[in-house]
Formats: C-alpha cells, sequence, structure tokens
C-alpha cells in the first residue's frame, strides 16, 4: 500500500506547478507493481490508495475555495472511480495472453486506464476530468499525440509507458536482461514518436489583432456589490492602459475574463457606460465575462460588445460546475455542509455551441472564436464541437480568484496548451487575476502573467481553419478504447461463467475432483501462495505478446 501512495504523489508531481512529467511514468509503473496480487478486491484498494495520493494534493484547491470537507469528498469520489478502473483491470488481465507483461497486456492496461478516464470523466453530474494523465504532459513530448487523437490518446500513451516501465523493472530483478531492453525499448519509443509528429503554427485565414486584459480583484475583504464594482473599474482601467500600447483602431478585439464584471451591463447603466467606455476608447469590441439572471437562475455569459451598440451576441456557459456553480441535491447535501448555501442562486446550462462570431473589418468577415468558460476546457467534445463548427482561435475566459495561490490556474493552463495541440489553434486563457497566457497552436507558451496583478497581453494569432486528426476522428477514439476495453472484460467474465457451469457439471455429475483450471493463470491460482500474482517472465512471452 505504501508502495501505491508513494506512485500517486509522484504522478502528481507531473502535474503543475512542477510540471516533472516523467514522474507520471514512474507514478502509474509502481502502481502496476502493487496490482501484482490476482485480487480484484486487492485492485480496487490499491486504486484507491494510489488515486488518494494524487487527487488529495493536485484538488487542494479546492479546500481553498470550499473548505476540507468538499475538498477530500472530492478526493475520495474521484478516488473511488479510479478504484473501478484498477478493479476492472484485475478482471481484465486474466484474459488469456494479458496475464503476463509484454506490449499487449500493455495495451490492454493502457486501454482500461483511458475507458476508466472517460467514466470519470462523464459521470457522476457530468463527470470531473481533471487530474487525466494527459494533462500531466504539456511539457514533454508526449502532447504532440493530442494532434492525433486527443487527451484519451495521451493519457493512453503515459499509461502503457507506465506499464512497460513496470515491466522493465520486473525483467531485470528476473534477470530476463534482453527482454528488459526491449520493453524498455517500447517505454523510450512513446516520446520518441510524440517528439516526431510536425506541429503546423502558420496562419491559414489570416491574423487576430487582440488585447487580453487582467484587471485583478481588491486584496481586501470587500464583499458584494462594492466588490464587483471594483473588479469592473479593474478591467476597464486595464483596458484604457493598453492605449499607451497601440492607438485606437489598432486592435480587432479585447479579451476580458470569466465575471470580469458581476454587475450586468445590460441590466446597469453605470455598468454599461463603463464598459462602452473602454469599448469606444480603444475603437474595438470587447468579449466581457458576466452573469445574467432570470426568475428560474442566472447564467455565465460571455458578450460580444461593440463600441457604441452594447452587447451584439452572447454565449452562455454549457457546462456549469456541480457543487461551484449548482448545487446538486441540494437538500441532501446541506446535511453535510451548509456552504452549500453560499450558492444561493444556481446556474443555468446554455444551450448553444461555444463560439462568438467577431466583425473584423479588417478582414472584411466574422472570425469565429471558441469561448469555452473556465471549467468548460476539461470537456473534450464541448470544444471540439466549437472548432468543427469553424472555429479559428481559442479563448478560455476563466475566474480562479476562489482559489488563491494554488495551483488551480497553472493545473487549467495546461488543459488549455493540450487543447491548443489537440485542435491546432491559438489560445488565449485570460483569467480576473491569473495566471492568464498566450499560446500558440503547438501549446508552446508566448506570453503569461502572474497571479493576483493587473495585467495586460497584446498578440497578434494565427487564425486556422483546417481540422487536426483529432477534430476528424470525434469520438471514435473514445469509443474504441471503451469498446475494447468492455470485449476484453467481458471475454473475462464469459469465461468465468462457462468455467462456474463446468464446476456444477461436474458436481451433478457426481465427480470429486475440481474442473481443470480454464486458463493459465486459473492453473496458478489453484497452486499453494497463489495469492500473489507472479507475472509470466519468459523471453517469448515479454517480446512478442
Amino acid at each position: 500500500m505504501l508502495q501505491a501512495a508513494a506512485g500517486g504523489l509522484l504522478t502528481e508531481t507531473a502535474f503543475p506547478d512542477r510540471s516533472w512529467w516523467p514522474m507520471a511514468f514512474v507514478g502509474v509503473a509502481l502502481l502496476v507493481l502493487a496490482l501484482d496480487r490476482d485480487s480484484p478486491r486487492w485492485a480496487g484498494l490499491v486504486g484507491f490508495v494510489w488515486a488518494l495520493g494524487l487527487f488529495v494534493p493536485h484538488l487542494y484547491w479546492a479546500n481553498e475555495a470550499a473548505g476540507v470537507l468538499p475538498w477530500l469528498a472530492l478526493s475520495v469520489l474521484q478516488a473511488a472511480l479510479v478504484a473501478v478502473g484498477t478493479t476492472a483491470w484485475a478482471l481484465t488481465r486474466r484474459v488469456p495472453r494479458l496475464n503476463r507483461y509484454g506490449p499487449l497486456p500493455a495495451a490492454a492496461f493502457a486501454l482500461v486506464w483511458a475507458a476508466a478516464e472517460q467514466l470519470r470523466s462523464s459521470w457522476p453530474f457530468g463527470g470531473f476530468p481533471w487530474a487525466r494523465l494527459a494533462f500531466s504532459q504539456t511539457e514533454g513530448p508526449l502532447l504532440t499525440l493530442a494532434w492525433l487523437a486527443g487527451a484519451p490518446l495521451v493519457s493512453a500513451a503515459v499509461a502503457f509507458g507506465g506499464f512497460t516501465l513496470a515491466a522493465t523493472l520486473t525483467l531485470v530483478r528476473a534477470h530476463r536482461l534482453r527482454s528488459a531492453a526491449l520493453t524498455a525499448a517500447a517505454t523510450i519509443a512513446l516520446p520518441l514518436a510524440g517528439a516526431a509528429i510536425p506541429l503546423d503554427t502558420d496562419p491559414q485565414s489570416g491574423t487576430l489583432r487582440l488585447a487580453a486584459v487582467q484587471g485583478n480583484v481588491p486584496d481586501d475583504d470587500t464583499q458584494g456589490p462594492s466588490r464587483s464594482r471594483v473588479i469592473l473599474d479593474n478591467h476597464v482601467a486595464g483596458t484604457l492602459a493598453l492605449l499607451d500600447q497601440v492607438a485606437p483602431g489598432d486592435l480587432d478585439v479585447v479579451l476580458w475574463p470569466e465575471n470580469a464584471t458581476d454587475i450586468d451591463p445590460r441590466a446597469d447603466d453605470d455598468a454599461w457606460r463603463a464598459v462602452d467606455e473602454a469599448a469606444q476608447a480603444l475603437d474595438a469590441p470587447i468579449l466581457v465575462g458576466t452573469d445574467r439572471y432570470i426568475d428560474a437562475g442566472r447564467y455565465n455569459d460571455m458578450l460580444l460588445w461593440e463600441p457604441g451598440d452594447g452587447p451584439t451576441f452572447s454565449y452562455s456557459k454549457q457546462r456549469p460546475a456541480p457543487f461551484g456553480e449548482y448545487i446538486p441535491l441540494r437538500p441532501f447535501v446541506r446535511l453535510f455542509s451548509a456552504e452549500v448555501d453560499r450558492v444561493s442562486i444556481d446556474m443555468i446550462p446554455g444551450q448553444e455551441p461555444a463560439i462568438v462570431p467577431i466583425l473584423v473589418p479588417r478582414l472584411d468577415r466574422d472570425v469565429p472564436v471558441a469561448t469555452v468558460i473556465c471549467f468548460e476546457v476539461v470537456y473534450d467534445a464541448l470544444i471540439r464541437d466549437a472548432v468543427v463548427q469553424g472555429a479559428e482561435l481559442i479563448v478560455v475566459p476563466t475566474n480562479n480568484a476562489s482559489f488563491g495561490f494554488t495551483a488551480e490556474s497553472t493545473q487549467q493552463l495546461a488543459m488549455s496548451r493540450l487543447r491548443a495541440v489537440e485542435h491546432g489553434r491559438a489560445t488565449v486563457q485570460i483569467s480576473t487575476v491569473g495566471v492568464s497566457a498566450i499560446i500558440a497552436p503547438d501549446g508552446s507558451v508566448l506570453q503569461q502573467t502572474q497571479l493576483f496583478t493587473s495585467d495586460q497581453m497584446l498578440a497578434a494569432l494565427p487564425l486556422r481553419t483546417s481540422l487536426t486528426p483529432a477534430d476528424q476522428l470525434g469520438e471514435w477514439p473514445t469509443i474504441a478504447i471503451v469498446a475494447l476495453s468492455l470485449v476484453a472484460l467481458l471475454s473475462r467474465l464469459v469465461t468465468t461463467l462457462g468455467s462456474s457451469r463446468r464446476d456444477r457439471a461436474a458436481i451433478a455429475s457426481g465427480a470429486t475432483g475440481p474442473a481443470e483450471p480454464s486458463s493459465e493463470l486459473d492453473r496458478r491460482s489453484t497452486q499453494p501462495g497463489a495469492g500473489t500474482r507472479q507475472p509470466e517472465l519468459d523471453d517469448a512471452d515479454a517480446t512478442a505478446n
């Protein structure tokens, strides 16, 4: 168990802020080694402990935002879903030829792992895909695999590499050095393959001249309307400060973050005048983050604000964050924490794609921009839908003010970087408090701000229209991963049911001895000391599977 816990902790160091990406391989390898008993219950417990080592430190920002109980509850829930995956692997590896170390078992483990990540990404309450292995690789060569098939392929590659690293260590201990060398080569080949993928960053339909304004929030305990007004004034001031660097009319658009004004300028005359003052001074539209309240709840909107005309287009967030922006099962959850009532008005999901068309007179056309708000960046399909429907650039407006100086913002930046590569689009993450960044289509960070500062970024970013293989494949990699995992798991269950029927038939016919085990692994399980699984280490098996 200590080995599993250490593996989870090491895996967490692969994510921001440390970003020691090779540690993801080491952490997964320790998990694989800890899973060597032939017991689904043991595998579930090991996976749970490993995942606690990952999620408890990784999600510490939830403690900053909501307190100890929600932080630990979220960590435990995610760990339990990882345990489902490791239990499924314990059953899957009983399939003949998957109960050894080698490329085929490594591929099966990678598939099961990616399928388990998909479970976390979709359930419960719409899923919580945070801490997918793919998001640990933004500083490493595997990032480019996102261009081929998105986050599922990157996560599967990390899982594959962790498995083959564990196999290498086991083979060395067993003095199977030739097999160890070949297995180690498979581990090394993955990063080399990723590094060999060329990524195009050139403009395909012109460039967009933009500014991104990080206005910051008050550094005291000011709350309510006064705080909201200060935040709005900060973003107006940051926008006007751009005039020291550009002339009116030089920019195609100015980007503000999510909740740049909690005072809806559509409903408040003073807020209207403040936003329009900034837009007219720059002679450029502003993408404004605000809330819209109706009797049934509220929407989280990004408005396109044209100078003198006001809001001409609005996108409403499609995936509100459960327990952060709306409270599922509110009466039940309140039994455990009164903190749920801090979210007094539930957010309502929008129904339209995350695209805002920005009229750019210089290009004589509308430029469709993907505007995924805050946590929406973590959901694969939402961003892909916007790109497939024509988005030429990605903007991630976010508000990280509740998370203090934790790694939440840089974790989100890693996701934005992966999305840039996955879709071949320049990407801008713009936050109220940071970290904000401008990202090239190859995932490299061109500019970056610091936390809790006022800052502005200027850039002319390439507009791109071609679809990456990941965009063209769409949901098929995920469907294939889940389907193949289920086939492997079901094949084992069918074998188990067949063996049980033979046992019952043998008993009914009066046989006194046990039925013949149905597989090599079952034969080993009937031997003394079979409570610990000992993988096959034959050279031919380790290299040919």
